[in-house]
């Protein structure tokens, strides 16, 4: 009487580990490219919508562009002060792997009654959280709308449109 085997035999399952690890290995640069574009294309989406949040403060409040993006967040009713006009997160200065910095030109001498001054034009900077891994590309928009990407992930100096940075189409 000959027994047959209930199992797998040892070299059959370092075959099927050998497999696995191989797909694995071809598959996780992919998918890391692929996250890195997602978080690029957040970036740019998350700066147009900054730009037009901007562009909807300066005609609601007559006070110019907003100081700093928290006055461009906020919770219903809207105000000066918290515009209800992009998420929170974004306000927060990080979002999908890149941090924004907002930077105010100059000041409206005269404010609108009850808000901050505003200013006469802005840059928003969205640079990689770590360069090469959660974005590889530097983006920026100032009030002209257009907005501009350096291939090494740097801050693009200021100002955006006089950086010599490509436009992203």
């Amino acid at each position: 009487m000959s027994r047959k085997p209930n199992g797998f035999s040892l070299i059959e399952l370092l075959m099927v580990v050998t497999i696995i690890l191989v797909i694995a290995a071809l598959a996780i640069p992919s998918f890391m490219r692929s996250r890195m574009t997602a978080n690029e294309t957040s970036a740019v989406a998350s700066l147009r919508a900054i730009f037009t949040a901007n562009t909807t403060y300066e005609t609601s409040y007559g006070n110019g562009y907003s100081p700093d993006l928290p006055s461009l967040a906020g919770t219903p009713p809207a105000t000066c002060a918290g515009a209800d006009l992009i998420d929170g997160l974004l306000a927060t200065g990080q979002k999908s792997g890149y941090a924004f910095t907002y930077v105010a030109g100059a000041v409206i001498p005269v404010g609108a009654p009850g808000c901050t001054p505003g200013a006469v034009a802005f840059t928003v900077q969205a640079t990689p959280l770590v360069a090469g891994s959660s974005g590889q590309r530097s983006f920026c928009i100032d009030e002209t709308g257009v907005v501009r990407f350096d291939q090494t992930g740097a801050i693009i100096s200021a100002p955006c449109g006089a950086s010599g940075a490509a436009a992203v189409q």
